[in-house]
């Protein structure tokens, strides 16, 4: 490139800068033509995150892909200006043509003045479940200290009323402050709620079309490596299987595009979560269940009870669901580590369990006194020792290491892969059914210390992925019994034994919420005989 071209191609680029539209606007104009942020990515050399994060003020664009993305935005500004009688900002913003200032928004209610953001031990924002952020009506998972759903730091996104239609006149401003009342009331409706009904429709489109963008990666990996193998499925799915981990962890990247959170943010452990050597064990116990009910036996005189022995779908997916650190692990004595919105690891002494007849919540222990356990078992035990079913006493906790926890960090993920799942057993795709299930159980089993994925460190996390999925089966047990059937077995993550019509206690089917009979060998698939052997 000459010179003269290279001064006029910076030049070019200053003059761009200059006129970047505001995030809102970026938002719009490409959400106006359709195209998906990997689209926009894929064109100006960047990740889906990167363009998230432009589009909802998180960063401005850089070089060297802030010059063909202005040049974007410049061309769909001319193709998509805002369908109004009023003079355009953004052409104004692209060829200098003078333009009235947007009013900005009027002063928050008084009731919304003061609001401080959810935080941990270690300052950083807990995030809980979504909703409409109570300033800007944008979905957000930070919330404020009195629960409501807020932006972290009160960084609200820009709120660009929608475009009016040729029926739908222009929307009017916002009621004054004044018509919020002072006390609750059934009076006038406050002016952040009104705005509410908008943002969160298009920002639920948008994410309709990121999860849409993500499914045909997976289906693209699919189709790639079977017409690789040339039909051979064996040979498609080992490929497959073989790409699992680096496939996942690009998915779990995408679905935490806009996050705040960095999971690498925090490598340091206590020594209890660190393997002695690469054969042995830390030291949490993850309260494998394991049981067996000594009242039948295959083996009794009068083996005439019919067990159906159930196979739980998709276990370790539907455990993602689960609360977890995400701050620095801190230590704490006595119960001060315990609390709903902290997660870690436990010491514990548990109270005893005295019903053979149910599986115990630890497991199939060998050696008694206290133990190492994570989050999600200890919020089981308490569920346990509490008035609703009162089967055993409260854990004395002696101590703990803990943060700030949120459920829904893996929440984007897991429904992507539910979806896929889903997706792939009403076409009858075994392949991609295989492949999807590859992801989940290595994305779980390698994320804590692993020579198959550097990139995440969380042992913590991995033994709570992991009790999660053993707590929600013993769950599974109790609740049969509650409804009158014998548990008879309950073991791995994935098979509930059972006495009596368990249809009109789960559904049944393949769906990661549903059960179905398991396969077996005898005459009937997934059903014996047993004799009660003591009463």
């Amino acid at each position: 490139m000459s010179e003269e071209n290279s001064v006029e191609a910076l030049l070019e680029e200053a003059r761009l800068a200059a006129a970047m539209p505001p995030p809102a606007e970026r938002f719009r104009l490409r959400e106006a033509a359709g195209f998906s942020r990997a689209h926009i990515a894929a064109t100006v050399g960047v990740g889906r995150s990167t363009i998230a994060n432009w589009e909802t003020g998180v960063s401005d664009p850089t070089p060297p892909a802030r010059l063909p993305y202005l040049r974007i935005l410049k061309g769909l500004a001319e193709i998509y200006p805002p369908t109004t009688t009023a003079p355009d900002p953004v052409a104004a913003l692209f060829t200098g043509t003078p333009t009235t200032p947007p009013q900005l928004p009027g002063p928050p209610p008084a009731a919304l003045i003061g609001l401080e953001t959810l935080r941990g031990p270690d300052g950083r924002a807990i995030e809980g479940d979504p909703g409409p952020c109570v300033r800007c009506g944008v979905e957000t998972t930070y919330q404020s200290t009195d629960g409501r759903p807020l932006h972290s730091g009160a960084l609200c996104q820009p709120t660009t009323p929608a475009a009016p239609t040729a029926t739908a006149p222009t929307p009017a401003a916002a009621p004054a402050p004044a018509r919020v009342p002072a006390a609750p009331a059934p009076a006038p409706v406050s002016p952040v709620p009104a705005r509410v009904p908008t943002r969160p429709q298009r920002r639920s489109k948008s994410a309709e079309r990121a999860e849409a963008d993500l499914m045909a990666l997976i289906r693209g990996a699919v189709e790639q490596e079977a017409e690789r193998a040339g039909g051979d499925e064996d040979a498609a799915l080992k490929a497959l299987i073989g790409r699992a981990i680096p496939d996942v962890m690009h998915l779990f990247n995408e679905t935490r595009a806009t996050a705040r959170y960095e999971y690498t943010a925090y490598p340091a452990l206590p020594d209890i979560l660190h393997k002695p050597s690469k054969k042995d064990p830390d030291q949490i116990w993850e309260a494998r269940p394991a049981y067996t009910n000594p009242a039948y036996s295959m083996r009794a005189a009068c083996a005439d009870l019919r067990v159906t022995a159930l196979d739980v779908n998709a276990a370790y997916l539907s455990a993602l669901k689960v609360w977890l650190p995400i701050g620095k692990l801190e230590h704490t004595t006595g119960s001060d580590g315990v609390g709903p919105k902290r997660s870690g690891v436990h010491l514990i002494t548990p109270a005893e369990w005295a019903h053979p007849h149910l599986p115990n919540p630890l497991g199939d222990r060998d050696e008694p006194g206290a133990l190492w356990i994570t989050d999600a078992t200890l919020r089981l035990l308490l569920r346990l020792s509490g008035p609703k079913w009162g089967l055993t006493g409260a854990p004395t906790v002696h101590e703990s290491w803990t943060s700030g926890a949120t459920e829904n960090f893996l929440d984007a993920l897991r429904k992507l892969l539910v979806a896929a799942r889903s997706e792939a057993i009403a076409a009858g795709d075994m392949l991609t059914l295989e492949y999807v299930k590859g992801m989940y159980s290595k994305f779980v089993s390698t994320m804590g210390e692993s020579i198959h994925n550097r990139e995440m460190v969380r042992p913590d996390w991995m033994h709570n992925i992991h009790s999660q999925a053993y707590a929600l089966h013993c769950g599974r047990a109790y609740k049969a019994h509650q409804a009158g059937l014998d548990v008879v077995a309950l073991k791995h993550t994935d098979e509930l034994h059972v006495i009596g019509d368990w249809r009109q206690v789960f559904t049944e089917g393949r769906g990661v919420s549903e059960l179905k009979i398991k396969q077996g060998d005898g005459k009937t698939a997934g059903e014996y005989l047993v004799g009660k052997v003591r009463g």
